[in-house]
């Protein structure tokens, strides 16, 4: 292709590109409502402000991949995408369709802080989609025929996948954590399933943090084992690791689904997870009915470290009752 043909793709880009932004619900940032937005997130389709694009950026490219509207060059690819989704309001039906009333949304004046967890909520752990949908690896179309359903493994797919349930786990607290510092820790709890993580707040120089948080997880029919991880956090190095565990989450499952709907049940217990040398479980893991749901305590003994032990409430939701 000629240097010639080059130039008229790329203005014929631009002149896409300017297109879209003419349309008015791409004339503000898609996340804070801030007016005349300049970058955009080509993969999920919206226009956002500077301030915006800084915490779009540290989600990750297969989270969000950011591109200046006037200083980078455009793929044929990326504007088709920008083009297939339609816009900021349609991506924010399908993002903020269930957007709790009256939740903190961030403006034109807010701080990263409260812009980096509206947005991590938003487009990393899509909590206000539809029960039940995640968008993988969050590119929409507004055109329905271009939502492919994949599996969670599917990295380079587009689509959605239905979860059979929402985990929520609440990190209790940590005893005995190993020392990674001079004399003490600061440390933080990082959960993965899947492709998905959360984690939680730091606790400053503590070998027995209480963080008592709750962190959410959607379920695939295609579930492995919860990762439970505890680094030290530093400012100057990499995070050293504290400790990890693994928590099966079959057993609670299999009971929830064989017990069927808690809300018709007493208080009772429905299951349990033994104690053996194959996990990680300082003592018997029972699994009960509470008040209407699923509950199960966890303690775990860390491994790859030389000490430290981890109490976790998980609490189970099915989508599928």
């Amino acid at each position: 292709m000629s240097s010639h043909d080059d130039r008229e793709r790329s203005t014929s880009n631009t002149r896409k590109l300017k297109g879209l932004m003419l349309k008015s619900d791409n004339r503000i940032c898609a996340d804070c409502g801030a007016p005349d937005p300049k970058w955009a997130s080509s993969n999920i389709g919206v226009f956002i402000c500077l301030s915006c694009s800084g915490v779009h950026r540290n989600l990750g490219t297969h989270i969000s991949k950011v591109l200046s509207v006037t200083l980078d060059k455009w793929s044929d690819e990326q504007i088709d995408s920008m083009i297939e989704v339609g816009g900021n309001s349609y991506a924010n039906t399908i993002y903020e369709a269930f957007l709790p009333e009256g939740y903190p949304k961030p403006n034109a004046h807010s701080s990263y802080e409260e812009r980096a967890e509206f947005i991590r909520a938003k487009y990393e752990r899509q909590e206000f989609l539809k029960p039940g949908l995640r968008i993988l690896p969050s590119k929409i179309s507004s055109n329905p025929e271009h939502d492919n359903v994949c599996s969670e493994s599917s990295s380079n797919v587009v689509g959605m996948v239905e979860f059979i349930g929402i985990l929520i786990v609440k990190v209790s607290k940590g005893t005995n954590l190993a020392i990674r510092d001079v004399r003490s820790s600061d440390p933080y709890v990082v959960l993965t399933l899947g492709q998905q993580k959360a984690k939680t707040s730091v606790i400053k120089s503590n070998l027995n943090p209480v963080w008592n948080q709750e962190l959410k997880l959607s379920v695939s029919k295609n579930y492995g084992a919860l990762k439970v991880q505890i680094f030290d956090n530093d400012l100057i190095s990499s995070d050293d690791l504290m400790g990890e565990a693994e928590v099966d989450l079959q057993p609670m499952i299999t009971a929830a689904m064989t017990f069927g709907d808690p809300d018709l049940l007493t208080n009772m217990q429905i299951g349990k997870w033994l104690q053996s040398n194959d996990n990680a479980l300082t003592k018997d893991s029972i699994i009960n009915i509470v008040d209407g749901k699923v509950k199960q305590e966890v303690s775990l003994k860390l491994q790859k470290a030389e000490c430290g032990e981890i109490d976790l409430e998980l609490e189970w939701i099915s989508l599928t009752q």
